[in-house]
This record gives C-alpha cells, sequence and structure tokens, in this order.
C-alpha cells in the first residue's frame, strides 16, 4: 500500500494519507511507524478527520495491533504534549494507577504510606464519571484541599513533602484527550491498545521511575473478564518496560466493594481509619500489597509497609500532604442531611454483593456524575454494614443510602434490585479469599 499519498488539510500539504492507515489496520496490516505517528499527531492538529479516526479506532478494535504498533502509537501520544522530569528531586518517584472500580480508595492511604520510606510519589488523578468514583472528588470532601498544582508547586511539594495528588495539567499527551472522547461515542471504548496508550501515555509522560498498576476484573470493573484484564495488564507492563519505566501490575477482584464505604466523604473516613492503623481488611490488604510493589520497584523490597500503619508515620505523612495543598485534616468532613437504612429480611449468610449496582447506586444518590461538568454531592454515597461471608440476623442493617435529597432513594433502590442474597449457608468455597489473583512483570 502507498503511504506516501499527499492528503488534504487546511492550509497545509501533509505527507501521508489518513485513508491508507485506514485501510491497512482493516486488513490486518501493519501500519507504518512513521504512518502512525503521522496520523496521531494529525489528528491532534486538526488535519486528521473525527470520522477518519473513528474508523481507524474500530479498525483496532476488531484486528488488535503489534507491541511495536502500540508502541508507536503511545509514543506518538506522549509527544504531542509536554513531558515532566523529577531528576532534580534526588528521591526516586513511583506512581500507581488502578483501572477503577466501586469503593476504590486505595490511593488516599497508599500514597502517604510509600512517601513515609522517603520515596516520592507524583499522583496525577482524576475525577469520577458514572459509577466509578474519582480521587480527586473524594479529596475535595476536605475543606480547603485543591486539586489543581502548578508543575513548579508540584515538584516542590515532592521535594518537601515527599506526596502529591493532583490533577494532570493539560499539556500532558492531549493527543489523548482527544480520542478519548472520541472513542467514548463510537463503541472503542474497549479496544485494549486503545485503552493501554491512554493510560500510558500519560503515566510515561509524568516522567516517574517506576509504576504499578491495579488492574481491576469483575461486576464493578471496567474490564468484567479475568483474561481480558489479564491482556490489559500485559499490554501496560510491555508499554512501561520499553519505554524505560519500571512497571509491575497486580490483578485484583472488582465483584464485590472494596471496603465498606462507597462515595466521597465517607471514603475519606475509612482512608484515614486505615492510615490510623484500623479500617476494613480487605481495603487494608489492597493497600499494603501496592505499596509493597511501589517500594521495591523504588529499591526497598523489604520495607515494613504495616508498621508505618501502625505507628503514625503514615497519618503524620497524610496530614503534610493535605495541608500542603490547602486541606485542614482536621476538619469535619460532609455529612448527609437524609439516610435510609436496607436491613436483613431473614437469618443467614451475605451470600452476594454485587459491585456494579452498587457503584450505580451511590451515583444516583449524587456521588458521582453522568457529565463532566456535573457536580457530585461529597455527602453522598452508600455505606455497607455486611459483605459477603457475614452471618446477619432479621432486622440486621445491609446497608445505608446516604443523599442530601431523599427523592433519590427510590431510584438508587431500584438500581440494587438483586444485587445481594442472603442463604442458609456459605457455598464450598464462598468464603472470600484475596483480593489480589495475579502479579505481572515484564
Amino acid at each position: 500500500m502507498n503511504f506516501l499519498r499527499q492528503a488534504q488539510g487546511p492550509g497545509a500539504i501533509e505527507p501521508f494519507d489518513a485513508v491508507d492507515v485506514i485501510r491497512a489496520k482493516r486488513d490486518g496490516e501493519q501500519v507504518p511507524h512513521d504512518a502512525l505517528r503521522w496520523m496521531i499527531d494529525a489528528y491532534t492538529r486538526g488535519f486528521v478527520m473525527d470520522a477518519q479516526m473513528s474508523s481507524f479506532a474500530m479498525a483496532v478494535l476488531l484486528n488488535g495491533m503489534s507491541r511495536d504498533e502500540i508502541r508507536v502509537m503511545t509514543d506518538a501520544m506522549i509527544d504531542s504534549g509536554e513531558r515532566m522530569s523529577f531528576d532534580g528531586l534526588g528521591k526516586k518517584t513511583v506512581d500507581k494507577h488502578s483501572t477503577g472500580g466501586v469503593g476504590d480508595k486505595i490511593t488516599l492511604p497508599l500514597v502517604p504510606l510509600v512517601a513515609a520510606f522517603g520515596v516520592a510519589v507524583p499522583q496525577l488523578s482524576g475525577r469520577g464519571l458514572g459509577h466509578t468514583g474519582g480521587t480527586l472528588d473524594k479529596l475535595e470532601s476536605i475543606a480547603g484541599w485543591r486539586a489543581a498544582l502548578s508543575n513548579d508547586e508540584m515538584f516542590a511539594q515532592l521535594r518537601d513533602v515527599g506526596a502529591a495528588i493532583c490533577a494532570a495539567g493539560s499539556g500532558l499527551a492531549p493527543a489523548d484527550k482527544k480520542l478519548y472522547a472520541l472513542r467514548d461515542v463510537t463503541g472503542t471504548v474497549e479496544a485494549i491498545p486503545l485503552i493501554a496508550s491512554s493510560i500510558m501515555s500519560k503515566k510515561i509522560a509524568e516522567g516517574t521511575d517506576a509504576l504499578v498498576l491495579d488492574v481491576k476484573f469483575g461486576s464493578g470493573a471496567f474490564m468484567h473478564d479475568i483474561d481480558r484484564a489479564r491482556e490489559l495488564a500485559r499490554t501496560m507492563v510491555e508499554l512501561g518496560t520499553d519505554s524505560g519505566v519500571a512497571t509491575t501490575a497486580l490483578l485484583t477482584d472488582m465483584d464485590t466493594p472494596l471496603g465498606l464505604a462507597i462515595g466521597n466523604a465517607n471514603e475519606v473516613r475509612e482512608s484515614v481509619e486505615v492510615l490510623a492503623g484500623g479500617g476494613p481488611a480487605d481495603v487494608v490488604e489492597l493497600t499494603i500489597a501496592l505499596a509493597r510493589e511501589m517500594l521495591a520497584l523504588a529499591g526497598q523490597p523489604d520495607a515494613d509497609v504495616e508498621a508505618a500503619l501502625v505507628d503514625g508515620r503514615a497519618m503524620d505523612s497524610w496530614n503534610a500532604l493535605i495541608r500542603a495543598q490547602g486541606g485542614d485534616p482536621d476538619a469535619a468532613l460532609p455529612v448527609p442531611r437524609e439516610t435510609q437504612t436496607v436491613v436483613a429480611d431473614r437469618d443467614g449468610f451475605v451470600t452476594r454483593l454485587e459491585a456494579l449496582p452498587f457503584g450505580i447506586a451511590a451515583w444516583r444518590l449524587g456521588a458521582g456524575r453522568a457529565r463532566a461538568a456535573d457536580p457530585v454531592i461529597h455527602a453522598a454515597g452508600i455505606d455497607l454494614h455486611a459483605k459477603p461471608g457475614d452471618r446477619v440476623v432479621a432486622g440486621q442493617p445491609l446497608f445505608t443510602l446516604l443523599a442530601d435529597d431523599p427523592s433519590r432513594f427510590d431510584r438508587a433502590l431500584g438500581a440494587l434490585g438483586g444485587a445481594w442474597e442472603i442463604g442458609d449457608a456459605l457455598p464450598d468455597g464462598a468464603a472470600p479469599g484475596s483480593l489480589v489473583r495475579e502479579r505481572i512483570t515484564a
């Protein structure tokens, strides 16, 4: 196929033709590296139309991409914007990324815990959309806390405090922002090469030395199937490794909500409990597992992370992080105006508590948003009182809905029909196991 035809563009002559790139991927061929780089750059600059990039994205969804193609596309997305560098810090830098889930507040206790060991953690986070909550929304429950930091402010905070959790600047991988919005409306969100390049372009551009990925599967995860989650994890680990970023991934279960809090302010409360040496066992387990991975990549494989949760070091690190970004860690968190509790209708064991319906219910209560511009209600959400494996009696609280507007309760309950089950006994093998199913390395 001839990739050297001149394409029409507004006011410029382009070296490649988007139609040739589309046809190559449509027919299952390898796209030459230069043509692929051009495709991403030209789309970012407006020379390739949305309709053409939509066709290319669908061809990728149907036919996949080779490891080299994904790497080249990711590099092109990185090159569309700025790259950060923390070389002058004098510390190892390590970041973590989660593919998202219900009740996933792990970033909040994890970042200060790792920073307590002298490692810098530049955590660029996002906001929630749909049933998956956003780290920045949770932290904005804290009075005065701000998500926006300039690059200079972030560097200074990493030097002085050791950690920052903030919004990614618009200069990082702008090609991804444009392509992500297109995928969302063209049925191509599920394409693993596009997911991997989207996540890793921002993380590599961030300039961290090492990265740990928490790739979730199950009802409340983006990837329901563990095999698809494994493919995504391996693809991202390969991308990080090929770019010189030490990268590992954990595959973790998201069939059941993580912890007992789903929302914003209530997830902050639960995170603080973990930092104080308590908190739900599953949140503690995953926090410790990810902290060990991060610290091992930073050269501290024998770090006693459990001790830092008990002796106050992690809490001190949290307080310093929150204060550095204008927040008051001692301020009261928002509380809901209205609550409604659902109780067990019989004696027995909780055998199922499905993550996705509870995420949707919390969203309908106001804890999430349907559009990026929508506000969130920080006090809204759900508090769980029982999890799978727990014995309950008739009349015992199962969960409490939290809202400022009681008219939201009916729609939230509508999402929860059939989302939990109480049985006479636990099925064989139903006892909760480890959340971490696999560890994936290069």
